[in-house]
């Protein structure tokens, strides 16, 4: 059965959505990766920019499966699949923004 057009459409924007907060996470790596060697210490950069890449790669490779999956849900009329990696990406963001925090209160 095919589900209504709004919620294909729904799914779609999520999935595009993913997308375009993997594109802003891999800017976000690339922009920490090229901060001068004085503002941080080079360690902790390419940790911070790992981390942000990673989760990028993460977000990119996960967004075409989840809007598969819940495509096919809505078909069957089957409950949602959950949100598998939210709590990464949650908690991948917020541990790259304390650390950041932590590290400007030190340079300061």
């Amino acid at each position: 059965m095919e589900p209504d057009p709004r919620f294909t459409l729904a799914n779609e924007r999520t999935f595009l959505t993913w997308l375009s907060t993997a594109l802003a996470l891999s800017a976000g790596g690339v922009a920490i990766a090229a901060v001068p060697e004085g503002v941080f210490v080079p360690w902790a950069r390419t940790a911070l920019a790992v981390i942000l890449v990673t989760l990028s790669a993460l977000a990119a490779g996960m967004a075409y499966p989840r809007w598969r999956n819940i495509q096919r849900a809505l078909r069957e009329q089957a409950p949602l699949p959950p949100p598998a990696l939210a709590a990464v990406f949650g908690y991948g963001v917020a541990a790259v923004a304390v650390i950041a925090l932590v590290l400007i209160l030190l340079a300061a």
